[in-house]
């Protein structure tokens, strides 16, 4: 028998978690799939072979702010679920590989493409676990409803994070009148959960840790990377496997984040403003990580004027998406950009990042106050 409740009931025993009502909620939830998933298929001798037999059990959709509970919740049901062909993956990583399936399947010229792909999906997959489902593109929220409805008809069970509640996906974006029968779908096939308890745990892991560190070098590096372990939950031994991720950038090109996990993302100066990046690249970051740690900082003016306005530009994209930042530089805000031509410009992104630094910014949640295509 599963046992994701009593695990979640342990860590509460043990201090690790405050008693939360809505989290105890999820976690009996989730035990009950669980113990769903664990039934052997009805079907007869084909249902047993295949995994799959009758209706596949509803799904959960867990949504709130970050840091309460839901990726916490995701680990406890996806490592305690006995079913051989489970798989979890972040949403945006599954959409990118949808969309190379359909490519494929389009080529073939034979028909309709969603449907043979879904059918693939489901013949590999019987539960589908997604980290942080969010819809920023057209390509995206054109196919997912057919999708998924193929999907559940095909015997899939969906588990899903997010940070918006399902009326709110993809929120004022292009076309979205299309988009509307998978919110319909969630509403209908999945249970809904909403997670807005009172402690932010990953506030309470940053702790009192200044997040503007100078100068860069051993000891601001030490540091940031102990925060990142504990943003993660990511054990310290296994340091140099943290997993990379390509993060797709308005669904035709995709942008190597160095360390990626669990919203957070790790990432060097050189590579994020010293590279020719746009605007896109910035918003697709902001919009996909919660936190973002940035490395080598150096001190800007007239000399490294692109780099500087790049660096500008990312800084706008962290703040209005409510990004956290944490930063390794040679100089503090007011000293990063001290004179020559572009200073005057640069004082917008002074004041931004010392507010980014209050601790009534690092309080508030992740992303924009709508969700655009």
């Amino acid at each position: 028998m599963p046992d994701v409740l009593s695990a979640y009931q342990a860590l509460v025993g043990a201090g690790e978690l405050r008693p939360d009502p809505e989290q105890a909620a999820a976690a009996a939830r989730l035990d009950a799939l669980a113990t769903q998933l664990e039934r052997p298929p009805r079907g007869g001798f084909l249902a047993r072979l295949t995994g799959r037999g009758g209706q596949a059990p509803r799904g959960v959709y867990m949504w709130g702010g970050v840091g309460r509970g839901k990726s916490m919740l995701m680990d406890l049901f996806f490592d305690h679920v006995a079913v051989e062909r489970k798989r979890r993956v972040h949403f945006a990583e599954f959409m990118l590989e949808v969309h190379g399936r359909i490519g494929r399947e389009r080529a073939k010229q034979v028909g309709e493409p969603i449907a043979p792909v879904a059918a693939a999906l489901a013949e590999e997959t019987r539960l589908l676990a997604f980290d942080e489902m969010m819809v920023t593109n057209s390509p995206d929220a054109m196919i997912l409803s057919r999708l998924f409805t193929a999907l559940i008809e095909a015997g899939v069970t969906v588990v899903t994070t997010s940070n918006r509640r399902p009326a709110d996906l993809y929120k004022n974006g292009l076309n979205r009148e299309h988009f509307l029968p998978f919110i319909a779908l969630i509403e209908g096939r999945m249970d809904v959960i909403a997670l807005n308890g009172p402690t932010d745990y990953r506030r309470d892991r940053l702790g009192q840790v200044d997040t503007w560190l100078v100068p860069n070098g051993a000891e601001a590096t030490a540091q940031l990377s102990a925060a990142f372990f504990r943003l993660t939950d990511y054990p310290v031994e296994d340091a140099a496997h943290v997993p990379s991720e390509e993060l797709p950038v308005q669904g035709n090109r995709t942008l190597r984040v160095p360390k990626a996990l669990k919203g957070v993302a790790v990432f060097s100066f050189k590579r994020l403003c010293g590279e020719a990046r746009g605007a896109a690249d910035y918003l697709a970051i902001a919009r996909r990580f919660h936190t973002v740690i940035l490395v080598g900082i150096p001190k800007l003016g007239p000399e490294n004027r692109n780099e500087a306005a790049r660096f500008v530009a990312l800084i706008d994209a962290l703040y209005e998406h409510k990004v956290k930042l944490l930063a390794a530089a040679d100089a503090q805000p007011a000293d990063l950009y001290e004179t020559g031509d572009g200073r005057f410009e640069f004082e917008r992104t002074i004041s931004r990042l010392e507010e980014m630094r209050s601790e009534e910014y690092l309080a508030k949640g992740h992303g924009a106050d709508e969700e655009t295509r």
